[in-house]
């Protein structure tokens, strides 16, 4: 166990226990490797535990670089809070001036029903809509296999080459969104993923300037976050494991994304929001401590304490949050608990009642790529784990389960 300042945040008994239940993981051969690092109360731990590879190879290391998939989200988001903190963009401002491909658009009367069954939009899609997820646009849990999801794939704004990441330029990815109708009037029901892609396009249009290079100089450079960005240099490939997705039937690991030649070797056609990064342990923790900061980095402030209240507490009513409910009941990564968080910010989940070991206040997310990433006000806290093994199988979502439990167990004052 690494660690740094004095022994006031955890508990050493505590710090072992969750030390020996991640290495059961890997010694029982389900997840070849893992990083995990726990901070509260000036002081930081960091677990580094098994190979880069199922078969052996080289170790994990604390700089080992991961896909952080979905829990891309929480961080992709501050890029539009720095223009609403500068005036660029004002929450209720319809999106129709930089994203025109989304103006005037027709609602499914039922978003199950056919794609030219609908009626026009009660208004426009505003900036807020696109924050909390609520643009009407989105993967949908209740109406797998209707027209509307097929619709997605059909017209490969998702699943192009296979993978669930757009794979076009940002200004041909929108103009295939634009021929679809929205499921839900604006503003009216939660939906996954879209709206955080859509977000990176509108960064990009208001800023005149790429959605990364905007997040680089805005964020990743200010917190030295200098492994985060949507692909791996060639110069840094060594660092990153491959994604596995084992066999859901007989556990054989399977490479569903190589590290040299795979999807994060090279820079993407679209920089995704809702997926695309790729980061350490040590970047995210200072992106999520800088919140637990309300906004603040050192002496530098990254974003207005408001914007990051915002952010990191429930913005949605129980009607709108009842898809978020039926995404958390219906995936697998996300069986093991976050059913139980009961509100969305802008960006991430937000725990609104008490379902497990986590308070109320506890805000971030986790990613279908076997990650994990969550800060807690209350207890000042920050936890991400983050493993090469994706969700075909119940393993990491386990681990992530067992992770939070011994975390949290391991606060005793």
């Amino acid at each position: 166990m690494r660690g740094n300042g004095n022994d006031n945040g955890f508990s050493g008994a505590g710090l072992r226990r969750l030390r020996e239940v991640l290495e059961a993981y890997v010694e029982s051969r389900k997840i070849p490797g893992l990083v995990a690092l726990v901070a509260r109360g000036g002081e930081t731990h960091v677990e580094a535990i098994g190979t880069m590879r199922h078969d052996g190879g080289l170790p994990m290391r604390r700089d080992t670089i991961f896909r952080m998939a979905s829990t891309t989200k929480p961080v992709a988001v501050a890029a539009t809070m720095v223009l609403l903190d500068e005036c660029r963009l004002r929450l209720d401002d319809p999106t129709d001036r930089w994203l025109p491909e989304l103006a005037d658009r027709q609602v499914l009367k039922r978003p199950d029903g056919p794609l030219d069954d609908t009626v026009p939009a009660r208004r426009p899609i505003t900036v807020r809509d696109l924050l909390t997820s609520t643009c009407g646009l989105g993967l949908d849990m209740t109406a797998i296999g209707s027209p509307m999801m097929s619709a997605y794939f059909e017209q490969r704004v998702y699943g192009e080459n296979g993978w669930m990441l757009p794979a076009v330029e940002p200004d041909e990815w929108m103009r295939r969104l634009g021929t679809l109708p929205l499921m839900y009037q604006p503003g009216e029901r939660w939906l996954y993923n879209v709206g955080d892609d859509v977000l990176g396009v509108l960064v990009a249009r208001v800023t005149g300037r790429s959605f990364e290079a905007f997040l680089r100089e805005r964020i990743f450079d200010p917190l030295g976050m200098k492994d985060t960005g949507f692909h791996v240099p060639a110069d840094k490939i060594d660092r990153l494991p491959p994604l596995y997705a084992p066999d859901p039937q007989t556990g054989e690991f399977t490479v569903e994304d190589p590290a040299e030649g795979g999807h994060h070797s090279k820079p993407p056609a679209f920089q995704s929001g809702g997926g695309g990064l790729d980061s350490t342990v040590d970047d995210y923790h200072a992106y999520f401590r800088m919140l637990l900061d309300r906004g603040t980095h050192g002496t530098e402030r990254i974003l207005s304490r408001p914007a990051v209240e915002l952010m990191t507490t429930n913005r949605l009513t129980p009607e709108q949050t009842a898809p978020l409910q039926a995404w958390a009941r219906g995936v697998v990564h996300l069986s093991h608990g976050q059913g139980q968080t009961g509100g969305w910010g802008f960006g991430m989940t937000v725990r609104t009642y008490r379902g497990d070991y986590a308070p109320i206040g506890q805000f971030g997310w986790d990613g279908g790529a076997g990650t994990t990433t969550y800060a807690d006000p209350d207890n000042g806290l920050v936890g991400i784990l983050l493993t090469q093994t994706g969700m075909s199988t119940p393993d990491s979502a386990r681990a992530m389960q067992d992770f939070w439990t011994t975390l949290y167990q391991a606060i005793d004052h």
